[in-house]
């Protein structure tokens, strides 16, 4: 138990950094008085709301750390009296359920979602009285997925904004094809997407035009494909710049959707049936993860995520360890590559690092899937095959180039003839489809993502020469 100390020290105060926005006060000042607070994620483009009234406090959408809710609460005398989920989330884990355990919040959803923890169904035309002049009124939404509710938010019988979950996105709708993805045959994305169009037309463009709009998720998100990059709308700007409210008959309008759909990572199912289940709550479950001796050895054929920087793993790493740099979008990348039915060891370069990626990873619920967490900063082990790219100029006809973007990305913007196309998260799945007569060079935009595709295709190859483009691909992007 000695080699767990260290990560439960460190995890016990350690929380997910979270953006708060002050978005509205009530000039009613009375005991009542409404407030609209929004806690923003960036790394997942997250956005969840706190709404209170009086003493009372409402949380729409909240992430799996519970604590800067708490905090918040706290510091301006409030009780947490309820959490509202719009419908189970697909990228993160919510902390509704720990919530529910800890302040005796009542958890309000859709009778649709058919969660299994304790709720209070929450749907079209029932009511959360907030205060004496507030309400909450349910809306269904469906069309992201089938129990998608949004929240109307109403003071003195004003309706003030509207909290839309994924359904109503910035300049964007949320994507309908995540369900069917996950083997529900009653969710299929057609049927979803004809939904969407009716909640478009029956439901949101009913609202006045001064409503203001706050969804779930912003630009970054994999929710939607186009998201605007604001933090906030309102329905009347959204009619008039937002495709969806368009024109349009409704097949037309799920050809439009449906097209030029973002790849879906293997963890948006995973999170979306621990969300209707409930995840355990947040500091016990990282504080569990299992700690390993600096530069612990697994056992052969057991998986190695690396976390750290590209230029140190090149220099020096386990054998067959797949290398997700940790960064700004290290969740989302992580629940990419890695399966969820795969456990994995976890390393960084520091134990500060450490604690971050745990964090991190339990942010979607990966922190389950965890054998071991360990410091690994030993300069003696295997390189990566070292990348000459005045040689590479000279003749790029030599090697095999792959192209680890999306196929819109590979599309839109192709860098070299003949290059082959594997998106990140398809590639650990064709690595043995490919040509071995020459030598690999992986290439994406920026370099992270070719540090992750060159790893996974060494681990699958480890006899092949297999270079990183990495930073000098902008030296061949026009």
């Amino acid at each position: 138990m000695d080699r767990r100390k260290f990560l439960v020290r460190a995890t016990a105060a350690l929380p997910i950094s979270l953006g708060v926005k002050s978005l509205y006060q009530s000039t009613n000042l009375t005991q009542d008085v409404l407030n609209i607070k929004q806690f923003k994620d960036a790394a997942l483009a997250h956005f969840s709301y706190a709404i209170s009234a009086g003493s009372k406090l409402v949380l729409i959408d909240p992430g799996r750390d519970p604590q800067p809710y708490y905090d918040y609460a706290d510091k301006n005398g409030l009780q947490i009296t309820g959490v509202i989920e719009t419908h189970p989330h697909a990228d993160f884990i919510s902390s509704h359920h720990e919530i529910n355990k800890t302040k005796k919040a009542t958890i309000y959803a859709s009778k649709l979602t058919k969660a299994s923890y304790p709720h209070q169904q929450f749907d079209q035309g029932d009511v959360i009285e907030l205060g004496k002049d507030v309400k909450l009124k349910a809306l269904q939404t469906p069309g992201h997925s089938p129990d998608s509710i949004s929240i109307l938010l109403e003071e003195k019988g004003r309706n003030i904004a509207v909290f839309t979950g994924d359904s109503l996105l910035f300049g964007d709708v949320g994507r309908p094809d995540l369900r069917s993805y996950s083997g529900e045959f009653a969710t299929e994305k057609k049927n979803l997407a004809k939904q969407m169009y009716h909640t478009i037309h029956d439901q949101f463009a009913k609202l006045e035009n001064d409503v203001k709009v706050y969804p779930a998720h912003g630009a970054g998100s994999l929710c939607g494909k186009a998201i605007r990059n604001v933090n906030e709308s309102t329905i009347g700007y959204e009619k008039e710049n937002n495709y969806a409210f368009g024109k349009m008959t409704e097949e037309a309008f799920v050809n439009i959707l449906l097209g030029d759909q973002p790849v879906i990572p293997y963890y948006f199912p995973f999170d979306v049936e621990n969300n209707k289940k409930g995840s355990a709550a947040y500091q016990p479950a990282i504080a569990a993860v299992p700690g390993e001796k600096a530069n612990f050895t697994p056992s052969t054929n057991e998986r190695i995520i690396d976390t750290r920087k590209a230029e140190l793993f090149r220099k020096s790493h386990q054998t067959g360890a797949v290398n997700i740099p940790d960064g700004g979008k290290f969740e989302t990348w992580l629940g990419s590559v890695q399966k969820p039915e795969q456990s994995f060891f976890l390393v960084a370069s520091s134990k500060q690092e450490l604690q971050d990626v745990i964090a991190k990873s339990a942010k979607i619920g990966y922190e389950s899937i965890i054998k071991g967490a360990y410091v690994y900063d030993n300069n003696d082990g295997s390189k990566s095959d070292e990348f000459n790219i005045t040689t590479f100029k000279a003749d790029p006809g030599k090697y095999t180039i792959i192209d680890v973007r999306t196929q819109k990305e590979s599309a839109g913007q192709p860098v070299f003839p003949g290059s082959i196309n594997i998106p990140i998260n398809e590639l650990a799945d064709q690595v043995e489809k490919l040509p071995k007569d020459k030598p690999f060079v992986i290439h994406c935009a920026s370099g992270y993502r070719s540090a992750i595709g060159a790893s996974i295709i060494k681990k699958q190859l480890p006899d092949k020469t297999v270079y990183d483009l990495s930073d000098s691909i902008q030296s061949f992007i026009k």
